[in-house]
């Protein structure tokens, strides 16, 4: 049963679904409409408000080019190959394959969500070896895999929450920190992840195509794509005859080994001063340090980067898109007024649902979850100190950070839905194939409505 429907939601929204792109522009069109409508700003500040927001994500985008090549560039080294071989070794069917990597993706994601680019580089290298396996339904596998991220070490909102001088705390919303304690590690959030890694992966297996319908990695490879050698091969093809001194520097360790040894020097002392204080920025530090090292010579990482580099151009060009949209949300009011819109009239029980829903229904506007935070956040978590000002202390400050995570667990899980980081993983699995987010989002349909219902209930009825 689970199998058919997934069968045909995945062929039914084919031709549907368009491509990321142009889903952006229908976006940006709705917002800018819905800003007309129910705010006091005109045609030109509207417009306006999309310049001004279309250059806020330039510092994001490019730390998610970065997180992706420095990633993929680590796989393609000699020494990452070879675990990611032996981890390969672990399946060898179809559905033990797709249950791998929601397992070791999902705690890939508890890490950070920038390591989705492993589970993706894991995947491929399964998809080359596994005889059966449905190229787009493993897509859908890793994109699906990285949900636990919102209830780990990276998730945007607790770790704002707990940061001194946030903007809730400058602004008087909040009068203290909420601690991490509160957020991730409350009952809530153990939940939360258990229900990922106890249900997703067998769901998934559940829903997994026929071999006989399967579509291979190699029988969607594109005949264009020029197949290359290791990097170390090709690294040797650029040596010239006889000696010379650019071939030494260029093929020296010494060099490279100085600059990867700096690096892991300024993280290990980062850890030290912060404890685990993890963030886009140390990951690809550590990413750049660690792909040095396992390739050695800066020939070779040079190449590695190369590959890696091929397939950014969806991040490099609608991230911005989406940073307009964002603006637009923002200096409209039109984001707090759908906040204060949906929080009027909640109690203790219904106004954490409500924060789910209400960053569900905005993620599709604003796909980060730091942004849509500053955006609805302060309606929210307003809301939650006046209703929980009835409560214990210790309840009251439970049940703030409760409402914050609801609102996290909705935008993650509509993430599903919309092929925003999506752009993530097809530079990784689309090398080379011919994918699109078409072939790959009718799959995340049932998924999707498991782990906002299960989501739902945990926000309502887990204990404070």
């Amino acid at each position: 049963m689970l199998r058919a429907t997934g069968s045909i939601l995945s062929n039914r929204l084919q031709r549907w679904i368009p491509e990321p792109f142009v889903f952006a522009i229908i976006l940006t069109l709705l917002v800018a409409g819905l800003a007309l409508v129910f705010t006091d700003r005109g045609i030109n500040a509207v417009v306006d408000d999309w310049y001004r927001g279309f250059w806020t994500l330039l510092e994001f985008g490019m730390q998610m080019v970065l997180i992706l090549v420095t990633g993929y560039a680590i796989a393609l080294s000699p020494f990452i190959a070879h675990l990611i071989n032996r981890l390969a070794k672990l399946a060898a069917t179809p559905g033990a394959v797709y249950v791998l990597v929601v397992v070791v993706g999902g705690l890939f994601g508890l890490v950070s969500w920038g390591w989705a680019v492993l589970t993706a580089v894991l995947a491929r290298e399964l998809a080359r070896r596994v005889e059966g396996l449905d190229y787009s339904y493993l897509v859908a596998c890793v994109y699906l895999a990285g949900q636990p991220w919102v209830g780990g070490l990276s998730s945007s909102i607790p770790l704002l929450l707990n940061t001194e001088g946030n903007f809730l705390l400058e602004t008087g919303v909040l009068s203290e920190q909420i601690p991490i304690a509160a957020t991730l590690g409350s009952p809530l959030n153990w939940f939360y992840i258990a229900h990922h890694f106890l249900a997703v992966p067998l769901l998934m297996w559940l829903m997994r195509p026929h071999v006989h319908s399967s579509r291979s990695m190699r029988e969607l490879a594109d005949p264009a794509y020029e197949e290359h050698g290791t990097v170390a091969e090709e690294a040797a093809t650029h040596v010239l005859t006889g000696r010379s001194i650019s071939d030494r520097l260029n093929n020296t360790i010494w060099l490279q080994l100085i600059i990867a040894l700096a690096a892991l020097s300024f993280v290990v002392r980062h850890f030290a001063r912060n404890g685990f204080d993890i963030d886009l920025n140390i990951m690809i530090f550590i990413f750049l340090a660690v792909g040095l090292l396992t390739h050695g010579t800066p020939m070779r990482y040079v190449i590695a980067m190369k590959r890696a580099c091929a397939n950014v151009s969806g991040i490099v060009f609608q991230y911005p898109f989406y940073a307009g949209i964002m603006g637009i949300m923002m200096f409209s009011s039109l984001g707090t007024q759908i906040a204060a819109w949906m929080s009027e009239g909640a109690t203790v029980a219904t106004l954490p649902f409500i924060g789910l829903l209400s960053g569900a229904v905005v993620n599709f506007a604003i796909p980060s979850a730091g942004g849509e935070w500053a955006v609805i956040g302060p309606a929210f978590t307003e809301a939650a100190t006046s209703l929980a000002a009835t409560l214990p202390e210790e309840q009251a400050q439970a049940f703030i950070a409760r409402v914050a995570l609801a609102v996290a667990y909705g935008e993650t899980s509509t993430n599903l839905l919309q092929p925003f980081f999506l752009l993530v993983i097809l530079p990784v699995m689309g090398a080379g194939v011919r994918i699109q987010a078409r072939d790959v989002m009718g799959y995340l349909v049932l998924p999707f409505l498991y782990i906002f219902t299960t989501s739902s209930l945990l926000v309502t009825f887990v204990p404070l």
